[in-house]
């Protein structure tokens, strides 16, 4: 799906804990998650530290939309 909205011209960020399945289907642009059921948070953590940790995924995959790439590339967080 990621592959065809960029076939349109749409930039899009593929945000996921399974990296290899998203080079697979032909993501471009991946951002790590957490764990598959809380992708962008952590129960054990305090309110304050999981807001931080959701602030700045969410910042990498925002900068990663105005990255003009042509392969998969996974991003550091």
């Amino acid at each position: 799906m990621a592959k065809e909205i960029e076939r349109a011209g749409i930039p899009i960020v593929v945000m996921c804990n399974l990296i290899d399945v998203a080079k697979t289907v032909g993501s471009n642009k991946i951002v790590p998650t957490v764990s598959v059921p809380y992708p962008l948070g952590d129960p054990t953590l305090s309110k304050e530290e999981e807001w931080a940790l959701r602030y700045h995924r969410v910042g990498v995959a925002l900068d990663a939309l105005a990255d003009d790439i042509k392969e998969a590339k996974v991003y550091r967080v």
